[in-house]
């Protein structure tokens, strides 16, 4: 969106807020190898984490922007996805008066925030082709809706959104378009962090969790505008990322060659286990994926989640979620794995 002024979306007591300053902030300027640190009141004695971990996440960031190819300043780094969602929900959106807009089926976070937050969450439904409807989403917009939250490629439907709907709600939406990419590695599409200088609108959110296997150390990914990026940082907690979690992430991100090795060996166990689906007799539609899992409708959802369950594999029922009724979502595990659900399928049909 042209004409773009992210002060209008900012929170009043935001704009005014002075941020909490570290002991370490105050010396990020400076080449700290030989300096005494007496500074936060921390234990003196080295055991590796005895200090307080770089409250600005620089290495990680560093080997993120050289690969992404965007600067420092447009990156900001939190304890798992969640956390940076949430932090756009402090940053923009005043309780009791502002709202966002989210399109179910999609990730339940969004709705969970927007109610812990005192948001209101105006759902507008995907098409029936899971596509977002970009004339009912525009319809639904007033003066004080500020984000707007597009899952591409979308959990739980697997498929990703087309450029043209996306394109539009960047042009037209007036808030701040957020999308999360989780899954974008399993994708042929490219990222939209290409199109961060065109729209100053644009949020783009990314884990460590999916393809790149490290769930377990929650680091969460925000790529936007310098600006936006400078109005996180005011309210974000001065060590939101702790100092294991920076060090294992550093390593992992510059292991490129071992992580598209099990990329491409997921999409292949993917693309593997769609066409054992085609044989299923219970499995009445399967849906186009880009993701890391396979949303299938089934005959009938409960029955065949449970029936999985009581042979050792956990699925994900998402009966209950809008346009999914008796589908079933399958994460793509190993070869080991796959067999045994392709087994366990082949037992149940």
């Amino acid at each position: 969106m042209k004409n773009f002024d992210i002060n209008n979306l900012v929170r009043d007591n935001v704009k005014e807020l002075k941020p909490y300053s570290s002991a370490r902030d105050e010396f990020e300027d400076f080449d700290t190898a030989d300096m005494v640190f007496l500074d936060a009141n921390e234990n003196p004695f080295e055991n590796g984490v005895n200090r307080y971990p770089d409250p600005q996440q620089n290495n990680v960031k560093q080997v993120l922007a050289k690969q992404k190819g965007i600067n420092l300043n447009q990156i900001l780094l939190g304890n798992g996805s969640d956390e940076v969602l949430d932090l756009l929900f402090r940053a923009f959106c005043e309780p009791k008066k502002d709202n966002i807009i989210s399109l179910p089926p999609t990730y339940g976070m969004y709705s969970v925030l927007a109610n812990i937050n005192d948001v209101e969450n105006k759902e507008v439904l995907l098409s029936e082709d899971f596509q977002p409807k970009v004339d009912q989403i525009l319809e639904a917009v007033n003066a004080n809706t500020k984000i707007l939250f597009l899952c591409s490629p979308n959990n739980p439907t697997g498929n990703s959104f087309s450029d043209e709907s996306v394109v539009a709600l960047l042009q037209n939406f007036k808030g701040l378009v957020v999308i999360d990419e989780a899954y974008i590695d399993f994708s042929k599409k490219e990222s939209w962090i290409n199109e961060l200088d065109e729209y100053p609108n644009l949020v783009i959110t990314q884990t460590l969790s999916k393809a790149y296997g490290l769930a377990g150390i929650r680091l969460g990914i925000c790529y936007a505008s310098a600006a936006v990026i400078s109005v996180l940082n005011k309210i974000k907690p001065p060590y939101n990322v702790n100092e294991l979690t920076q060090q294992r992430a550093g390593l992992r991100l510059k292991e490129t060659a071992k992580i598209n090795t099990e990329i491409a060996a997921i999409i292949v166990q993917r693309e593997q286990l769609l066409k054992v689906l085609l044989n299923v007799k219970f499995v009445k539609k399967i849906y186009p994926t880009e993701a890391n899992f396979i949303l299938v409708k089934v005959d009938d959802a409960n029955k065949r989640y449970d029936e999985l369950i009581a042979k050792g594999i956990v699925i994900r029922n998402r009966t209950t979620q809008p346009l999914c009724e008796n589908c079933l979502r399958l994460t793509i595990g190993t070869e080991a794995e796959n067999k045994k659900l392709i087994e366990a399928l082949k037992l149940l049909n």
